[in-house]
């Protein structure tokens, strides 16, 4: 059976290597153009693509899967089936239909919840405590095809969007070789997903990056996690971007409607070692972990070595 595998970034590497190490013929793989990064800009792989060159896999990467000239390529493979693991593009109807066993994706959610591309982040940013992977036939929709199953996890405190990247990577690659074998022998069902409960987790865009100080404490730890280790949350200070990657999360946060005046979100009301207390919507956060502009990532007490805030201070936030 030929297999196409479609992914981008490290989430879809343990999928790739599964299927490798369990023996499936993966006739290519598909990934996004190499991209300049770094200061320097130089030409960067996507680590799907390292890892197909590991194992010596035809790597096939075009500008846009919508071109005419990329389904002719996917269909001279002869896939029987296309594997797909954050791609980064959708994929025509031209390209769906090629294999006979159908393209199946592996998603970060629980659908129908937080379609989109960036369903990890959504579900720390909006507090969730649980989220998972789901394996799903593909559709011409936004992640609307049918599921054909799921695996959950909880979110700990202590994840960020890196580190539960990391896990339901895992995840996924474990459930797609569970379900692998059943999808093959046809002993799949096809689950539809309920579109009245389904929710959206569109790409981050640089307005959702800015902290709203006038949320509750909690919400602005869980933005800050979210965020973290890519792109960031950030802040301005001076005019200038100051990007916030750490806080501690607040405990029993209470309300105060009758908090005095002083006490406008976004001022720094405290300063020590430990972290940079500013004012919320319902409380305070301690911040210990930052980035000012033209500068690396740093802790709060490196920064505060030149003076650098004053109590009293208001950083500027969104709304």
């Amino acid at each position: 059976m030929n297999i196409i595998f479609m992914g981008t970034p490290e989430f879809a590497v343990p999928s790739l290597r599964m299927l490798v190490e369990e023996g499936y013929n993966i006739v290519a793989v598909v990934t996004q153009p190499d991209r300049p990064k770094g200061r320097k800009k130089l030409m960067t792989p996507s680590p799907v693509k390292v890892e197909a060159e590991r194992h010596q896999i035809p790597v096939y990467q075009p500008q846009r899967m919508r071109d005419p000239a990329a389904t002719d390529v996917i269909a001279a493979y002869k896939p029987d089936l296309i594997v797909t693991a954050a791609y980064g593009q959708i994929l025509p109807k031209s390209v769906l239909t090629i294999p006979q066993l159908g393209c199946i994706n592996i998603h970060g959610s629980l659908l129908p919840l937080y379609r989109g591309g960036a369903p990890i982040q959504y579900a720390i940013m909006n507090g969730e405590l649980k989220t998972g992977i789901t394996i799903m036939y593909m559709a011409e929709g936004l992640d609307t095809g049918d599921m054909i199953s799921s695996n959950e996890i909880s979110i700990e405190d202590a994840d960020d969007a890196g580190t539960l990247f990391d896990k339901l990577s895992i995840v996924g690659a474990n459930l797609l070789k569970q379900t692998l074998p059943d999808l093959i022998a046809g002993r799949c069902a096809a689950i539809p997903q309920n579109d009245l409960e389904a929710t959206y987790a569109r790409v981050i865009s640089r307005a959702n990056e800015l902290i709203n100080w006038s949320n509750s404490s909690i919400q602005i730890f869980n933005h800050i996690r979210a965020l973290r280790p890519w792109p960031g949350a950030y802040t301005l200070w001076n005019n200038e971007v100051l990007k916030v990657w750490a806080c501690l999360k607040p405990e029993d946060i209470v309300k105060d409607d009758n908090k005095e005046s002083h006490m406008e979100a976004g001022m720094v009301i405290g300063l020590s070692p430990v972290g940079i207390v500013v004012a919320t919507g319902d409380g305070t956060v301690t911040i210990t972990e930052v980035q000012p502009a033209g500068k690396t990532r740093m802790s709060v007490s490196e920064f505060m070595k030149n003076g650098r805030l004053t109590i009293g201070t208001v950083l500027s936030g969104g709304v």
